[in-house]
């Protein structure tokens, strides 16, 4: 089907094709640099991945480097309409030192600013609390052992003040998101003692105000050596987030299977300024397959733009694939975010809402079933089409190219 055509069929119930398209340009998806090293990062100690984190799989092309790993990230840009962000984790700096890590500084992530600033991409940070010889015991901020509490509270502090500065560096606030993998693997005895420790952690860390920050806190409902008891729950942190009006970050592996993250956005974004979300999909809880154009990503994007929620709300991707090729995990993920927003921009919000306010659910129902037959493939090609970007089997040669070049990588 033609643009042309499309464009009248949503026409003919209200809907402005245009808009929407001006629309979906302005959503800045923030990617996250983790999918193209599994989760590796650029230190130059020793780690694990600890706190539940694990890749799986040894697809060829994995970065190496942090120049690799830019170039890797520049072709996904290429393939993606509109202006985006990049997500880094703190143990993705590019330097020739070795600091730990709490004595990372600006300078030494100073080339990724660079980088950005010439891409012309926003940036957003993340302190790295695992995959370290301090954090082996899935304990940090709430460690019972005040020296590893505060050498993880300096972490932060610092990571706050890297996000700061990167923000001022590019003139874009940076949204610096905080998650923790503390918890017990069997049942503990004193949950009040190890949440009130994290609580005062996190205030240490908190204390001082930056500019250009966006400061955000993430719940986990459990993890790999932490099943009994995670500290920092979703209770925990909506507490937290509330109490010191900082942003609120839902991740869609972090909760239970039958729990509906797009249920969750009208209801905390009356008590936060801003909401943070990590899109992913728990195919088996928190295992951060690429996402897919299924009802989770769809009725999430719809709550979004219904609910009027796009404007105090940062889009951030969060999954890692080692069986795929990782740029092409990217652009896949990337894409269907854009897809799901865009439906959800070309429905016909005012009519269904004035049905659903009349009491007609019968009519909501029958809208809502034949509205997914409307023709949004076509709207989303004359946005690639209007880009120069690439889709269909003319996508599939892209990656497979630009894989075949990287697919040497030892």
């Amino acid at each position: 089907m033609s643009y042309e055509t499309a464009k009248a069929r949503f026409a003919d119930w209200g809907v402005d094709t245009e808009s929407a398209i001006a629309a979906l340009l302005q959503i800045p998806i923030s990617v996250h640099c983790w999918q193209g090293d599994d989760v590796r990062g650029f230190e130059r100690t020793s780690g694990t991945s600890g706190g539940g984190i694990q890749a799986t799989g040894n697809h060829p092309g994995r970065a190496r480097t942090p120049e690799e790993l830019r170039a890797d990230l520049e072709f996904s840009y290429g393939l993606l309409p509109g202006k985006h962000r990049l997500n880094l984790h703190a143990c993705y700096l590019d330097t020739d030192e070795s600091p730990d890590r709490d004595a990372i500084e600006y300078r030494h992530f100073a080339p990724w600013v660079d980088w950005a600033r010439d891409y012309g991409l926003g940036l957003d940070f993340n302190p790295t609390f695992f995959a370290h010889a301090r954090a082996d015991d899935n304990l940090t901020l709430s460690h019972p052992d005040q020296g590893i509490r505060d050498f993880w509270v300096e972490h932060g502090r610092r990571s706050r003040e890297i996000a700061s500065q990167m923000g001022a560096a590019l003139g874009s606030p940076v949204v610096n998101n905080i998650w923790v993998p503390d918890g017990y693997k069997d049942i503990p005895v004193d949950r009040m003692a190890a949440r009130q420790r994290l609580d005062a952690s996190l205030d240490a860390m908190l204390t001082t105000p930056h500019d250009h920050l966006r400061d955000a806190v993430e719940s986990k409902l459990f993890g790999i050596g932490v099943e009994a008891c995670t500290v920092g729950s979703h209770e925990f942190y909506l507490g937290y987030a509330i109490r010191k009006q900082i942003l609120l970050c839902l991740d869609m592996g972090h909760f239970h299977p039958t729990e509906n993250i797009a249920d969750k956005l009208s209801a905390v974004a009356l008590s936060v300024p801003e909401l943070l979300l990590h899109v992913s999909r728990p195919m088996r809880w928190d295992s951060d397959h690429v996402i897919l154009q299924n009802d989770d990503i769809l009725q999430m994007a719809q709550e979004l733009v219904f609910a009027g929620l796009l404007g105090k709300t940062h889009i951030g991707l969060d999954f890692f694939d080692a069986t795929i090729s990782r740029t092409a995990a990217w652009v896949i993920g990337v894409r269907n975010m854009q897809k799901a927003l865009l439906r959800a921009l070309l429905l016909p919000q005012a009519r269904l809402k004035a049905i659903e306010a009349a009491g007609d659910f019968t009519a909501r129902l029958v809208l809502t079933e034949e509205l997914r037959d409307l023709p949004f493939a076509a709207v989303w090609e004359e946005v690639c089409l209007r880009a120069n970007l690439p889709t269909g089997a003319a996508l599939l040669a892209a990656l497979e190219t630009y894989q075949r070049g990287v697919a040497g990588r030892g």
